[in-house]
């Protein structure tokens, strides 16, 4: 730990501005008993049973009340710190929510305390063992969700169901790494370890354990982040209207004229609670207007950075030679799909279809009618890789998925490894030693400060 883990600390732990209730919280950090009591009833005026609501008068310097509210003790470990906490629940104005804190700071003087780092608090949760780093970083996402769904896995998070899934896979790694070191630390037996163990069989498991948990994983991510879906064609094939119909609102304006859209809209929306960041972009075509020559190079920007791309025809005309243009120049990687605008004028029906070329499928709609946009709806949550039945999801980050993957590549290496047999038996164990680290590093049983340092000054000040 570090030094300044063990100093007394306090904030104001509810959100900037007005409201009917605010909270200044104070964790004692290494000092309790007498002293701590001593602080508590110079600010209370009275002594305060642990974990017993008590109304009283929050008093200045001067014994003079500053505001009337809840005052609430917790004694270590008992407490969302682990450490003595200090709770007053007062009027949420953002004057009195100072003045509370800085008589917190002014009566603790003595004792050191100070002013708390963002994420101090879930920061010192962690270091005690209240939560580990998973769970941690679920506080955050909890607090962060912008969708029910977001926010109903966050608490799953926060809860341990990501994290029980991460300790199930070390558990049975460490049980396939006390066979295979047991192994090694006795070479005179002459028995096929791989043979009678079941090595290979428990490796397997573990790989198909650990698949599972990512694709829930990056249904986690994807709630949490979201997806980057970027409308690009060429002017006045509808991207405007399918940008309003997707929204449900009239957010971008719409005319016959070509050029109109100059500069990217951009909305989110949602699908099934994941959060779709919609951009609306100017139509990429070859102009001398230099205002319209800026917007499609921002149209290209964004479309290099999307996770999505929507490539909009117009139904009258198909595939013309300036959209296979068009098409050649989306980047590799990044999955793009067709959509057939304006069947309205071409007297066709919505329908989702093979493309021409056969790489992949189209969607044929309306956007002015809306008809077939719940085609497209479900376009994209297929290629966002959402399955049905996604209540169960847990939040997950990047950095979780990046710790899964580069597990399951050691865990890969270490089946090459048993299949050529007790030769590679040390390079197995240390596969197995790099996946059980990586998988660690998820929940912070394997942690360097410097991470640590980065996740929790991303929190909030009081959290």
């Amino acid at each position: 730990m570090l030094a300044t883990d063990h100093d007394p600390i306090a904030a104001i732990a509810t959100a900037a501005g007005r409201g009917g209730i605010g909270v200044v919280r104070v964790s004692f950090g290494g000092h309790r008993g007498e002293v701590v009591e001593a602080m508590i009833e110079a600010i209370c005026g009275q002594p305060l049973t642990p974990r017993h609501a008590h109304y009283c008068g929050f008093r200045d310097a001067r014994n003079a009340v500053l505001d009337r509210g809840i005052a609430l003790y917790f004694t270590g470990p008992h407490s969302y710190t682990g450490e003595a906490v200090l709770e007053l629940q007062a009027h949420g104005g953002p004057v009195i929510m100072q003045l509370l804190l800085q008589r917190c700071l002014d009566a603790g003087r003595a004792i050191g305390v100070r002013l708390a780092e963002p994420g101090e608090f879930t920061r010192r949760a962690f270091l005690n063992d209240k939560l580990d780093l998973a769970q941690a970083e679920a506080v955050a996402d909890l607090i962060e969700a912008s969708t029910e769904a977001a926010a109903r896995s966050a608490g799953r998070s926060l809860d341990g169901a990501f994290s029980r899934l991460v300790h199930a896979l070390v558990d049975d790694v460490i049980n396939l790494r006390m066979l295979v070191e047991a192994t090694l630390d006795f070479p005179e037996e002459e028995i096929d370890f791989l043979e009678a163990a079941n090595a290979r069989g428990k490796l397997a498991a573990i790989r198909a354990s650990l698949e599972r948990v990512l694709a829930e994983a990056r249904q986690g991510a994807l709630l949490r982040e979201g997806m980057s879906v970027v409308l690009a064609g060429e002017p006045n094939v509808g991207k405007s209207s399918l940008l309003n119909a997707l929204a449900g609102a009239e957010l971008a304006i719409v005319t016959p004229i070509a050029g109109t859209t100059r500069d990217k809209v951009a909305q989110t929306i949602q699908i099934e609670g994941i959060p779709l960041h919609v951009i609306d972009t100017a139509g990429l075509r070859a102009t001398d207007d230099e205002v319209e020559r800026i917007g499609i190079a921002r149209s290209w920007s964004e479309i290099e950075r999307a996770d999505v791309v929507l490539h909009l025809l117009d139904a009258r005309t198909g595939m013309t030679a300036e959209n296979v243009e068009i098409a050649t120049r989306f980047p590799a990687g990044v999955p793009v799909l067709r959509v057939v605008n304006k069947i309205d004028l071409a007297g066709e029906h919505a329908e989702v279809v093979s493309n021409d070329a056969g790489e992949g499928v189209e969607v044929r709609l309306s956007a002015r009618d809306g008809e077939g946009i719940d085609l497209l709806r479900a376009a994209l949550l297929k290629i966002a890789g959402w399955q049905p039945g996604g209540e169960d999801v847990f939040l997950a980050r990047e950095r979780h998925l990046s710790a899964l993957r580069a597990a399951s590549g050691h865990l890969s290496i270490a089946h090459e490894h048993a299949e050529q047999r007790s030769e590679s038996l040390d390079l197995f164990a240390e596969e197995l030693r790099l996946a059980q680290d990586q998988l660690n590093s998820i929940t912070g049983e394997f942690s360097s400060d410097d991470l640590l340092g980065v996740i929790f000054s991303r929190f909030c000040i009081g959290k």
